[in-house]
């Protein structure tokens, strides 16, 4: 088993909802059990939660975040460089290695043993391969993330800026244009490697920055000697989610096989 080590502000849900979870995935025979929902909604802690749970039932599981699969400092440098200064930042689709993400997937499906990637988000790097936990074979993959199966915007949603930084920092649409682009075009094969898709449903994005926050003070509390965001950054930092969450709100209802909508307290409800 290998278990992620991503901090949350979620304490931890209810064993009665964990245990209902994993009957879901258990009871389709999903390989990849898929858990998705905004910023700070809970997603690591049940991913956790339903691993340690599995294990308990002698189930052999593997966690695996998108966030892990970002692109490294140096590659969202030269895209910053070559497409937009805003691609430095990761989150948004486009800052990803969607390639990797899915070698991984395939090679748990299949019963291999792989080592995980991990990306450090303090330092804002992703972990030397060296450092990268071991798992397989596994019974049960649980791939957790902020936007997973959400489908590109129209071209016409772009037109206008949604929020401060796009007006201000992307004033053309060129970046938000980019991103909705590599939505469409590298995401799709990743999503479908999902059997099953959970979307924890948040009470609206207005709670977004105050979640992440608290996300960021867990952090910081579990790597006291390292520096974590501010709160103002943590504001900046959620305007880049912003989009493509507002528009996971409005699909994954749709998309996803089972929806949970939870209140501000993440309690489902």
């Amino acid at each position: 088993m290998s278990t992620g080590t991503h901090a949350t502000a979620k304490a931890g849900f209810p064993a009665a909802f964990v245990a209902r979870c994993l009957d879901d995935a258990l009871a389709h025979r999903a390989r990849v059990y898929g858990i998705t929902g905004l910023q700070g909604s809970g997603k690591s802690t049940l991913a956790a939660q339903m691993a340690a749970l599995a294990v308990e039932r002698g189930h052999a599981v593997a966690v695996l975040s998108v966030d892990d699969a970002y692109l490294d400092h140096g590659q969202r440098a030269r895209l910053a460089r070559e497409v937009h200064p805003l691609l430095a930042t990761r989150g948004p689709p486009g800052t990803h290695d969607v390639a990797l993400a899915c070698r991984t997937l395939d090679a748990l499906r299949t019963g291999e043993t792989v080592t995980l990637p991990r990306f450090d988000k303090l330092a804002d790097r992703r972990l030397p391969e060296a450092d990268w936990p071991r798992a397989g074979p596994v019974d049960l993959v649980l791939f957790e993330g902020w936007f997973l199966g959400t489908p590109p915007e129209p071209d016409a949603a772009l037109a206008e800026p949604i929020n401060a930084l796009e007006r201000d920092e992307d004033a053309d649409g060129r970046w938000r244009r980019w991103c909705n682009a590599a939505l469409a075009r590298d995401y799709p094969p990743l999503w479908q490697r999902i059997d099953r898709l959970l979307f924890l449903q948040g009470p609206g994005f207005d709670i977004v920055p105050d979640w992440r926050w608290q996300q960021e003070q867990s952090l910081q509390a579990g790597h006291p000697g390292r520096k974590a965001m501010t709160r103002d950054q943590v504001e900046r930092f959620v305007q880049f989610f912003e989009r493509t969450s507002r528009q996971a709100m409005r699909t994954l209802p749709r998309i996803a096989d089972r929806t949970v909508r939870l209140d501000a307290h993440h309690d489902p409800l």
